[in-house]
């Protein structure tokens, strides 16, 4: 009986032995500390905890598969085993890998744009299209007829490509997202901006969405300091208020399809509607998209009197205002001393 006893318990070390002998504590521990590189793998649907360390070891991502079967029972983890494709590094423990595998947390090739303020739809169209993520045909495409279903949005919008609507953000997508989910992103951020408080405003002034984003897209790309903007918007608005016309250079910038720092005398005699030298209050859409604090001067401007500005010369984009055109023209020499 005694012998039997010691018989059972040499059987049963050998089974450990035969289980866990292959698996040493280096076994768990990351195949290259160091590395920097991302792999890719995909996990088949149906993987078991063998067939996917069997998989891993082969792409050289664990030393042993036997330890990422250990490591995914020591942590309960089977039942949370799923298909897909995970992105992984010679830098990941075992422990690591099976926290990723079990995480779900699916690897998603993505890319990264950003829209700066005072981009034009031709901007963001080029952006996008310069790295292959749409089709520029269709990204125009779907601007003019895709199905939008927003309150700020009017059938005149659509004639303008949506210009002044497509917010300007950082957006990550799929690599492979369509046109129509790249525009409505873009929408969806705007919408999500332009608050109940601010329809409610624009119906004070009297406006319009499309008309407030209209004039907050020339405040845009004329104001650079931020305290200015509310300013910048009053003189507008006091201007077509007295029916004097708007001069914004931005506007005729926007008909030349470039931001020549010096307008010509021909430039100012185009016949546009945009060109709001020419033509008295606003033009007839957005000439960019305008971030939120433009917004908000266009929909809350500083109650002034002034009529005029020009820019300082100072280098940080601020501007001289004027209450009268000999104030104006005064402030002009200034800043040509500057």
């Amino acid at each position: 009986m005694q012998i039997r006893k010691y018989l059972n318990l040499f059987l049963i070390i050998i089974a450990m032995l035969v289980f866990t002998g292959c698996v040493s504590e280096q076994d768990f521990t990351a195949v290259d500390p160091g590395a920097t590189d991302a792999v890719i793998i995909e996990i088949p649907s149906g993987s078991t905890a063998k067939s996917i360390g069997a998989l891993l070891e082969s792409e050289g991502l664990i030393r042993s598969a036997d330890a990422f079967v250990k490591k995914v029972k020591d942590m309960d983890a089977a039942a949370a085993l799923q298909a897909g494709q995970y992105q992984f590094s010679k830098a990941m423990s075992v422990e690591e890998v099976v926290k990723v595998v079990s995480g779900g947390e699916v690897y998603r090739n993505t890319f990264k744009v950003v829209v700066p303020e005072g981009f034009e739809v031709v901007q963001i169209a080029e952006r996008l299209s310069a790295d292959g993520h749409i089709d520029k045909d269709l990204f125009y495409k779907e601007l003019r007829t895709g199905d939008f279903d927003y309150k700020f949005l009017s059938p005149e919008d659509r004639d303008t490509n949506l210009e002044g609507f497509l917010f300007p953000a950082t957006y990550t997508f799929d690599v492979g997202t369509s046109e129509h989910d790249i525009i409505d992103a873009m929408l969806k951020k705007f919408d999500e901006v332009f608050k109940a408080e601010y329809y409610t405003q624009a119906e004070s002034l009297g406006l319009t969405v499309r008309e407030v984003i209209t004039m907050a897209s020339i405040v845009e790309r004329e104001a650079m300091v931020h305290d200015e903007r509310p300013v910048v918007a009053g003189v507008f608005y006091n201007r077509i208020q007295t029916k004097m016309a708007l001069q914004s250079c931005a506007t005729v910038q926007y008909i030349l399809g470039e931001r020549k720092e010096v307008l010509s005398n021909a430039d100012i005699a185009i016949d546009n509607p945009y060109n709001t030298y020419k033509y008295p209050g606003l033009p007839p859409a957005p000439i960019a998209s305008p971030g939120e604090r433009s917004i908000k001067a266009a929909l809350y401007p500083a109650a002034t009197e002034y009529f005029y500005f020009v820019t300082t010369n100072l280098g940080d984009g601020s501007h001289y205002f004027s209450k009268t055109y000999d104030e104006h023209l005064q402030a002009i020499e200034r800043s040509k001393q500057n």
